[in-house]
């Protein structure tokens, strides 16, 4: 038998950090980058067997490349940035608002809906505030309905937003199936409602809109009384109601501003974007934007970096599959972007939570009166034992 005198605890310790100053916060995500970078390019030398300098050159010109691709990308920066800031207000307030999806196709079931109807009837200045003021109306209602349930019965948020995504999608190719007769389900260019281009730049409008958006929302969740209330839903319940807020009424509110938001966004696709009308419009960034939201600790201003960050390389992954036809596929360069917002996650862990290494000591290291106390203990027993027995010879004399 062994006299193991270690003690049996764990070799790593995972503690909460007090806090971190901003810049060695952003010198841990540097690094970050730093590890996803090296990590891919050994990748593409030992399997594509391709010089990474060129290929970090493609997926940069993915999105600078020309004139054309820095508008769209910012485009679609602006677009997945306004989902983002949509969900952002809920998050902070612990309502996994997963519906984002549904939310945006509803509100561009609802412009394509008045463009396809009154498109020629009405003056074109009318038409568009149509179209922007219904968008927002149906996807503030369609946020609504998963908030008044969970205010008055508590019910499961996730799974009620994620199923109205669902009812969004057969809406809208509900209509398309109406609208189109030849069934082919492809609506083609809304001739109406196209919205007005700012300096004779198609792009320019939709990314000056969501900029206001992001500015007022930022103020909005920082400053404002219905802001801290949101926080303070989100951080605790009962302190919310302990302090006299109305946390059914906050959830309504929330959910209606967030649902407007995205039914704006929803609007900018059909009358500013896109010009028509699919199920996919969405593009599933309704998903991709919890990614941003929460990469940004539910700051607006952070979230055009990682919305940026998150844009670039979806670009950059396309354009390598262009680039490196036959020898790079799609699939390829999505691995490299998961690898790159892999580590990008994974640093908010170190961030968050220090690990420590603890070493093992002996027990008489940790408590040295342990062993002297033992010895202690086991004189007394044998001491208790041998006046029970004197006792017991006594008595039987």
């Amino acid at each position: 038998m062994t006299n193991d005198k270690t003690v049996r605890e764990p070799l790593f310790q995972i503690s909460k950090r007090d806090g971190v100053v901003w810049y060695k916060a952003w010198f841990i995500r540097a690094l970050a980058v730093l590890g996803a970078l090296v990590l891919s390019s050994l990748l593409v030398i030992f399997i594509v067997g391709k010089n990474p300098l060129r290929i970090w050159e493609s997926i940069f010109s993915g999105s600078f490349g020309t004139k054309t691709k820095f508008w769209i990308m910012f485009e679609d920066l602006a677009i997945l940035l306004a989902i983002a800031i949509a969900v952002t207000p809920a998050f902070k307030m612990k309502f996994w608002n997963i519906g984002a999806e549904g939310q945006v196709l509803v509100g561009c079931l609802a412009a394509a809906a008045c463009s396809f109807y009154l498109g020629g009837k009405v003056a074109p200045v009318i038409l568009i505030i149509l179209m922007v003021l219904t968008s927002v109306l149906a996807g503030a209602i369609w946020a609504v309905i998963p908030a008044i349930f969970k205010a008055k019965w508590n019910t499961n948020e996730t799974l009620f937003t994620l199923m109205m995504n669902y009812i969004a999608t057969y809406l809208v190719l509900f209509f398309l199936n109406v609208w189109v007769k030849s069934g082919s389900g492809t609506l083609g260019i809304l001739p109406h409602g196209q919205f007005p281009k700012i300096l004779n730049n198609e792009y320019l409008l939709p990314i000056i809109v969501i900029l206001f958006v992001t500015g007022i929302m930022f103020v909005y969740l920082k400053y404002s009384k219905q802001g801290y209330e949101i926080s303070l839903v989100g951080e605790s319940v009962n302190t919310a109601r302990y302090a006299g807020v109305n946390v059914g009424k906050v959830i309504i509110r929330t959910l209606i501003i967030s649902g407007a938001i995205c039914g704006l966004t929803g609007g900018l696709l059909v009358g500013a974007i896109n010009h028509t009308l699919t199920d996919s419009l969405a593009g599933g960034r309704g998903f991709t934007a919890i990614l941003v939201s929460w990469l940004a600790k539910f700051n607006p201003l952070y979230m055009i970096l990682t919305a940026f960050a998150v844009v670039f390389f979806q670009k950059g992954a396309n354009q390598l599959a262009t680039d490196f036809s036959g020898v790079i596929t799609e699939s390829f360069g999505e691995i490299i972007v998961g690898i790159i917002f892999l580590f990008i996650i994974g640093c908010e862990f170190f961030i968050s939570y220090k690990i420590t290494i603890r070493k093992r000591k002996p027990v008489e290291e940790q408590n040295p009166s342990l062993e002297t106390d033992t010895t202690n203990t086991v004189t007394e027993i044998t001491e208790e034992v041998i006046d029970l027995r004197k006792t017991q010879t006594k008595e039987d004399k």
